[in-house]
């Protein structure tokens, strides 16, 4: 099933939002000083070019050992300067992709996963895209982590 839902976002306009998201990872790689914002970019790409079957979840989700206070206010200070320079207007595609996929009714799924991806395109540093399993096992993880805690 994921596989005929890839295959139906990538016709029904998920290579538009695709090529923009790889035109956004050439510009920053082009423009030196927003290097830094290549990996969430790369990134988000391969979601937006197979949104099912994967998710973005954030790096302190996935490796929670590893997170950084630093490390978040860096991330923080990135996702500024890339909404001022790429997520605005990659955020506005996904929603005028999912509004016409909506339009018909096969677009539907599709469609709510374009405006998925909308919310993720406006603060996508510091998110790393895995299989869905992955996630849910890293929540798990997570979940008997804070229980042990308490």
């Amino acid at each position: 099933m994921r596989t005929v839902l890839n295959i139906l976002n990538f016709v029904l306009g998920g290579f538009f939002t695709t090529l923009g998201w790889l035109l956004a990872t050439v510009l920053s790689v082009v423009l030196i000083f927003t290097l830094p914002l290549t990996r969430s970019c790369w990134e988000i790409t391969k979601l937006s070019f197979l949104p099912y079957g994967n998710e973005a979840i954030h790096v302190n989700e996935l490796y929670p050992e590893k997170s950084n206070p630093l490390l978040s206010a860096g991330g923080s200070l990135l996702n500024i300067v890339w909404f001022i320079l790429f997520g605005w207007w990659l955020c506005l595609s996904h929603i005028a992709t999912g509004i016409l996929q909506c339009i018909t009714i096969i677009g539907i799924p599709v469609g709510i996963a374009n405006f998925k991806i909308a919310a993720i395109a406006l603060w996508p540093v510091g998110r790393r895209v895995v299989s869905v399993e992955m996630a849910q096992q890293a929540r798990l993880a997570n979940a008997q982590r804070q229980f042990k805690q308490r």
